[in-house]
């Protein structure tokens, strides 16, 4: 029994020193080293340095920054401050002598016309083959049939008279005749004074812009808008033109150059409230002009110039309507005599604006249309530039059309 004993005890021993050997031979698995405390940040200073990995203890330091106490820091004066604006505007130029200073850009296309007439007038024998050549001339140039044979006739009794073939007398009668057939007394200044308003606020000018498509007109208006702008007026522009979805877009384009609020309705709205909404607008604003670009109505659509004249009645509501400025194309001539008198028909013309001045030698077309309509021509479009329009002068004009 006790060698029973004795056995088992052995076994037991053997059996817990096998254990203990396979538990010694394992190798205990490795923890995951504790988290690194994340240092606190002080506003302005970085974070030290992360502790190196191995190897990087031969390595020497990294140089610190160089860092200031806050009492280094300069700071911004507290007067200072930062502006956040959008283009600058345009600086339009003076109109005061615009169209002096594009005399030779209108010379170019109209010296033909003046050396013309000089050469005829400067024969030795002016019989009558040469009077009909002045007045073809004439003609030629738009000048229209009453008026041309007007000046023919004065021209003729005068050169009578005078007995003279002398080039510098010859160009001073022609100068001469020539202002009194386009006119130098006729008003031709763009009305836009102030007024009262139906409910007796401050109404600002209004001016409506009309014409056929393609004469430039809602060009012209934008032009109209720097013209004014340099003269010293706030302007609002109203896209009235609303049957072409370019023309609001241009419009607005040309017053943002300037600063000038343009209003504007969806596309194919009602033009008349457009209109009415721009006066509205120019009265809350206390502009001292509101221009009214209307659409570019074709003169045989009996309907569309119906509603030319429902826009000016609309309008009419805040108060009259200081101008109604006919666009004219000057290359188009005596066609755009027909325009003229149909669109005089609907609304009360008081000026014109001749655009394209400067691509045609008809420049009688000046004389025609003011004898057509009753109405001076108060501006003219000279080229392409936005500064291109000028206010029409009868003595520049002539100086330009006859040389030097």
């Amino acid at each position: 029994m006790e060698i029973l004993i004795l056995i088992i005890a052995i076994a037991v021993v053997a059996v817990g020193a096998a254990s203990g050997l396979v538990i010694g031979g394992r190798r205990k698995k490795a923890l995951p080293p504790p988290p690194r405390e994340t240092p606190t940040l002080t506003p302005g200073r970085s974070a030290a340095p992360a502790e190196p990995k191995t190897g990087d203890e031969a390595a020497p330091p990294a140089e610190e920054d160089v860092r200031r106490t806050i009492e280094e820091v300069v700071l911004p004066d507290g007067d200072t401050v930062v502006e956040v604006s959008g283009p600058p505007l345009d600086v339009p130029e003076p109109t005061a002598g615009r169209l002096v200073r594009l005399r030779s850009r209108l010379s170019r296309s109209q010296n033909a016309l003046g050396k013309g007439l000089l050469s005829l007038l400067s024969r030795d024998h002016l019989d009558e083959d040469t009077w009909e050549e002045i007045e073809d001339t004439l003609l030629t140039a738009d000048l229209g049939v009453a008026p041309t044979q007007e000046l023919v006739e004065r021209l003729r009794e005068r050169v009578k008279v005078l007995g003279t073939r002398d080039p510098a007398e010859l160009r001073a009668l022609l100068r001469e005749e020539l202002l009194r057939t386009i006119g130098t007394d006729l008003d031709r200044v763009v009305h836009t004074e102030p007024g009262v308003s139906a409910d007796g606020a401050e109404l600002p000018g209004i001016v409506l812009v009309v014409g056929v498509n393609g004469t430039g007109k809602t060009t012209t208006t934008g032009k109209l808008a720097r013209v004014l702008v340099a003269d010293g007026k706030s302007v609002v522009l109203g896209a009235a033109d609303t049957f072409r979805a370019a023309a609001a877009d241009q419009l607005q384009t040309w017053g943002e150059r300037v600063g000038a609020r343009t209003v504007r309705g969806p596309e194919g709205g009602d033009p008349a409230s457009v209109g009415f909404d721009a006066v509205k607008e120019g009265i809350s604003q206390g502009a001292d002009v509101v221009l009214i670009d209307t659409a570019g109505r074709l003169h045989t659509k009996t309907g569309l110039m119906d509603e030319l004249g429902k826009v000016k009645r609309v309008v009419e509501k805040h108060g009259p309507v200081d101008e109604v400025l006919l666009v004219l194309d000057a290359t188009t001539g005596q066609n755009g005599l027909v325009q003229a008198r149909v669109f005089a028909e609907v609304v009360d013309i008081t000026g014109i604006v001749l655009t394209k001045l400067d691509g045609t030698a008809k420049g009688g077309i000046v004389v025609a249309v003011q004898r057509e309509l009753g109405v001076p021509v108060k501006l003219v479009g000279l080229g392409e530039g936005p500064d291109d329009l000028a206010p029409f002068d009868p003595e520049a004009f002539v100086d330009a059309l006859i040389g030097d």
